[in-house]
């Protein structure tokens, strides 16, 4: 497929033969609500003959996305409630989120920021806006994280990518800086020797968390992008969203898991899909959550094993919801108990 620029619209994904057998008319419904945005390299993926595609699934709207059930919400994980200034979320003493920029280079259909990134979000953080940020953890000496996503921050120039690590190189008790992003499986050409010293000029710890949820997303390019960034000194992580059509059997977990490993990529967390609007069509229940997850025991490397968690609604902070049990109460709802042991109702979904 020969495309140069990223698809940004229903019309371009009609051009690419993206949208066989869609309602395009209702497809306008979910654009005009939720971002699109697909790199080259994704749609290349893509199988438009497979009306169930997993790379399609994640990627191209669908009019699923236009039913929003009565326990979704904007702020599924209560980024809002803890946010003491514009850009931070400061949800556990020792770390927070900085959301520099709130774009991505691709839009995930299940986001869970999804009321938030995009063009229309809540942009990216101005002069100010990041000096301020930047004199709220400098002032919180028990910060010892410092997490950065949004949006994602690797679709910064090198340039002010080098600006923000310089800033967190002058804070002597930041000793961790952690990247949430997708850029080396959507863009891997992205990451280059100018975006590799930017995350390097701090001289502290730097970790990539890399966000894929199928194991055709670990292309040869994808992998020699993370072998870049390893080689380079920064270790990386995985992160990955159990997803109902997508990646919701073993086998395919697996397959995830493994080509993390052999990426030298250390699988770290699998993701109970929040409750954001639009979603529900991707949800399965905890339990075939923990079925799948118990499945993976055995069958692959302990290496290879991601911890399942739940996000609690509300800013609770994440449960591990795989390897012990959560109570399920006669309504149909979940008990679930956070990091300070509180107890918090979920709902049956």
């Amino acid at each position: 497929m020969n495309v140069v620029r990223p698809f940004k619209s229903l019309s371009d994904l009609s051009e690419a033969g993206l949208l066989q057998g869609r309602d395009k008319a209702e497809l306008e419904k979910v654009s005009a609500r939720y971002a699109i945005a697909v790199t080259p390299t994704i749609a290349g993926l893509i199988d438009p003959t497979d009306p169930v595609d997993p790379i399609a699934l994640q990627f191209v709207p669908d009019t699923a996305e236009l039913h929003v059930t009565p326990e979704e919400r904007a702020d599924p994980i209560g980024d809002h409630a803890h946010s003491p200034v514009e850009g931070i979320v400061h949800r556990y003493p020792d770390r927070v989120l900085l959301k520099a920029v709130h774009v991505c280079p691709v839009y995930c259909r299940f986001c869970f920021r999804r009321e938030m990134v995009g063009p229309q979000g809540l942009g990216t953080l101005d002069a100010a806006a990041m000096t301020a940020a930047f004199d709220y953890i400098r002032s919180h000496d028990e910060i010892w994280e410092v997490i950065l996503t949004g949006g994602d921050p690797l679709v910064l120039s090198p340039r002010r990518l080098a600006d923000i690590m310089g800033e967190l190189a002058s804070i002597s008790h930041v000793k961790i800086i952690r990247f949430h992003t997708r850029v080396p499986v959507v863009d891997p050409q992205k990451i280059d020797a100018a975006l590799i010293d930017a995350l390097k000029r701090s001289g502290k710890t730097v970790y990539v968390a890399l966000h894929a949820n199928h194991p055709r997303e670990m292309t040869d390019e994808a992998r020699a992008a993370c072998g870049r960034l390893v080689d380079a000194g920064i270790a990386m992580v995985s992160q990955s969203v159990l997803l109902k059509g997508v990646n919701d059997d073993p086998a395919v977990l697996a397959s995830l898991m493994r080509a993390f490993v052999e990426t030298r990529v250390k699988p770290y967390y699998l993701h109970h899909p929040d409750l954001a609007p639009g979603t529900s069509h991707f949800r399965l229940t905890i339990e075939e959550g923990q079925k799948i997850v118990a499945a993976l025991r055995g069958r692959i490397s302990g290496l290879c094993q991601p911890t399942y968690i739940l996000d609690i609604p509300g800013g609770y902070g994440k449960a591990a919801i795989g390897a012990q049990p959560i109570r399920h109460m006669e309504d149909g709802c979940y008990i679930v108990s956070d990091f300070q042991g509180r107890e918090h109702t979920y709902p049956p979904t």
